[in-house]
């Protein structure tokens, strides 16, 4: 089964501040970033459930990319086929940053 991925606007902004703050540290590494936050996204299309932790309120879970401490957080709904992503942010921020997105 192919899921589809409904992204808020939200998120592109999230994924803009985390790229100019590499960006600022490394030339490329934004852009590293943003590879890397595609690849979830991808791999979210084709499960997910796969590798992806569950948050104890509703269906909300997230992944994390491969090199960068930043969590994919995302809701699932099995019954419509449906993963909406709600937030990219650094996994030490606290949840009441994303909590309202869903």
């Amino acid at each position: 089964m192919s899921w589809r991925v409904v992204v808020r606007p939200e998120v592109w902004d999230d994924v803009d501040e985390a790229t100019r703050w590499y960006d600022a540290r490394a030339d490329g590494l934004g852009n590293e970033f943003v590879e890397e936050v595609i690849r979830v996204l991808d791999a979210l299309a084709d499960n997910p459930l796969l590798n992806s932790r569950r948050h104890p309120r509703k269906n909300i879970r997230w992944r994390y990319p491969e090199r960068f401490p930043y969590r994919v957080i995302f809701e699932v709904s099995e019954d419509d086929g449906v993963v909406i992503v709600g937030a990219v942010l650094h996994a030490a921020r606290h949840d009441r940053h994303w909590q309202g997105r869903f």
